[in-house]
């Protein structure tokens, strides 16, 4: 077997350290990013420090690292089998510390801010000024949903920042809104730009989906989304006609021009900008005469030809569904192919979509197909197949343990179907729990290290299921519609073993398998979640520090992010999901829609026990 084909990509061959058959990316010939060490240092406490670096698929196995406080080492030997240390420092002053790679002969350093505050690393914001609909009344900004990419090629990322106003409104109801923008911050705080997406641009969890991602090969990400006349790129020029007003009485946008904008991202400078694809045309053709079924949008970044990234740009998911994929070679913007719901042999496609989307080559041909809720469309734009069960609100991908194939868990909002777990590749249905309700959340993680594989839940499911569908925990008992003993919003890599932990609100939790419930680890004290019930962070992945992620969450005043990162020992030592090619584009898709956790490319826990992982014997 070619061993440049791996399903783990750039993070690891899988345990038996033998290729799958799941996944057949080229690793020689795959554009990814060129990543730094990420060193962070965080006070765990006022005696304690916790430092925290990335191990890089291009360390050699035996890559060993020193640990520099001021320019004195402070670690009695190398260290071997982590990518984490505790500090006793009990200083108040900064201090800078510094991770020496002792065989690649390079360090990198990261400065402790002088008081700096326990568990997280502050960056403070430029929250946009009050503003004032058509009518008189106020509305003010939220930090929403971010995104992160390298766009100044430092090999480490920046944040962009979706600023939400809080008259924002979901398509089913009329309403003005207020622009949305989007910021780039260094970890620091220092900000880059900000675009004012215009008043073109209805705000809210369905119109803005953007992608930051290094989509030309050039060492910096750009960042692409839908604009409209009146939009200001970074560096204060405008798209379009800036005095164009498309809106109508009721705030709706049903008219106007529609534009795919390609920026800069180290400047916020719009590079390129061409008509939107999939059009608008005429609203009725999507189900309705009121923009609530046209203007759906999701995205995603996907890997379509095995080699590039590229845009899909995706519109309607309750009826007409079309998706467009587009080639960014940082000169021009190409439509790579276009597929529609509408095109006569495609009619079983229609009315599938879901609020947001999975990437990931299911079918081994070593390009990435779309899996678009309830049907997946094909590298090349065709359809390979729908479950007609319709759309729905949450989805997961999931492997089994011997990476053998790709599943997807998900819900239905059908009142009939439930929820059910499929083979990703062809459709066919494992197992499913039948609803009369409709089911809003479910969750695929592994949480109980007694059953193999990763588990799943939703609301109609009973409890905690095996991979098989085993019923294994006490049986749910709800509070409300969407508070229970076992959240079904988030999940985050966090304590540093190999479980996964739950993330809801504010709060990250662990399963307790003897007793069903979850107890938590954290409470994130003066930071509020984003949208509604979905109660998610701004950010959920693996941002900086070793392989666990962290959690960007907003202040309640929307004053600063706070980048919580764990400060817990962990024996373990694995590279950057970040180098897996379906993590990374499921990161650039997380905030789509419905944000649903950063979900890697193979199986990750403790099955791996027992076995050879990257070369290291996992106990």
């Amino acid at each position: 077997m070619n061993k440049k084909l791996i399903t783990l990509s750039a993070l690891a061959v899988f345990a038996t350290g033998v290729a799958s058959s799941q996944a057949k990316y080229d690793m020689d010939n795959i554009q990814l990013e060129k990543l730094g060490r990420g060193v962070v240092a965080i006070r765990e406490n006022p005696e304690k420090v916790a430092i925290s670096w990335r191990y890089l698929s291009s360390d050699p196995m035996s890559e060993s690292f020193n640990i520099y406080r001021n320019g004195k080492k402070i670690n009695s030997s190398p260290i071997k089998k982590a990518t984490f240390f505790v500090d006793k420092y009990t200083g108040t002053d900064s201090a800078v510390y510094t991770v020496e790679a002792i065989q690649a002969k390079n360090k990198t350093s990261y400065t402790l801010p002088a008081d700096a505050p326990c568990g997280y690393v502050n960056i403070p914001l430029n929250r946009p000024a009050l503003g004032v609909d058509p009518f008189g009344k106020e509305y003010y900004y939220t930090a929403n949903d971010a995104s992160m990419g390298d766009v100044d090629g430092d090999g480490e990322y920046e944040i962009i920042l979706k600023w939400d106003p809080t008259n924002s409104h979901d398509n089913a109801h009329d309403g003005f809104t207020g622009p949305t923008y989007l910021d780039c911050y260094k970890l620091n705080g220092k900000q880059l730009w900000r675009i004012d997406l215009g008043e073109n641009i209805r705000s809210g969890a369905h119109y803005t989906q953007f992608l930051v991602y290094d989509f030309d090969g050039d060492g910096k990400a750009e960042i692409i989304c839908k604009t409209a006349d009146g939009t200001q790129d970074g560096e204060g020029r405008v798209i379009g006609d800036r005095r164009a007003d498309h809106r109508t009485i009721k705030g709706r946008i049903m008219s106007g021009k529609e534009y795919l904008t390609v920026f800069n991202g180290e400047t916020g400078r719009a590079m390129a900008t061409t008509d939107y694809q999939p059009p608008r045309g005429n609203v009725n053709d999507w189900g309705d005469g009121y923009a609530n079924r046209s203007d759906r949008f999701l995205a995603c970044v996907a890997y379509l030809d095995g080699k590039r990234p590229s845009a899909v740009m995706c519109r309607g998911y309750y009826t007409r569904s079309v998706l467009a994929a587009y080639d960014w070679d940082g000169k021009d913007l190409k439509v790579r192919w276009i597929f529609d719901s509408n095109k006569p042999g495609n009619e079983k496609y229609s009315g599938q979509g879901n609020h947001n989307l999975r990437v990931a080559d299911v079918d081994g041909d070593g390009c990435d197909e779309i899996i678009y809720g309830q049907m997946t469309v094909d590298n090349d734009g065709t359809g390979l197949y729908s479950t007609g069960m319709y759309h729905g609100d949450a989805i997961h991908l999931l492997s089994d343990v011997n990476n053998e194939k790709y599943y997807v868990w998900c819900c239905h909002e059908n009142r009939k179907d439930g929820s059910s777990l499929r083979d990703a590749a062809t459709g066919e249905v494992i197992f499913q729990f039948p609803s009369n309700k409709d089911i809003g959340r479910c969750m695929a993680a592994d949480i109980d290290p007694n059953h193999k594989g990763v588990e799943v839940w939703s609301p109609n499911s009973g409890g905690v299921r095996s991979f098989t569908g085993e019923l294994i925990s006490p049986k749910m008992e709800f509070q409300t519609e969407v508070s229970f003993k076992v959240p079904v919003n988030m999940a985050v890599w966090w304590d540093g073993d190999l479980l996964r932990e739950m993330l809801d609100k504010n709060v990250i939790s662990k399963y307790n398998w003897k007793t069903g419930v979850c107890d938590p680890l954290l409470t994130m004290e003066g930071c509020m979640w984003n949208n509604g019930t979905k109660a998610n962070p701004c950010l959920q992945a693996d941002i900086i520090g070793d392989w666990r992620e962290e959690v960007l969450m907003r202040t309640a005043d929307n004053q600063n992010l706070r980048l919580y990162v764990s400060p817990i020992p962990t024996d373990y030592r694995f590279h950057t999901f970040c180098e897996d090619p379906t993590y990374r584009v499921s990161v650039a898709n997380e905030n789509i829609a419905y944000n649903q956790p950063a979900e890697p490319g193979f199986y990750f826990g403790p099955d791996l026990k027992g076995q050879t992982f990257r070369g290291t014997k996992i106990k």
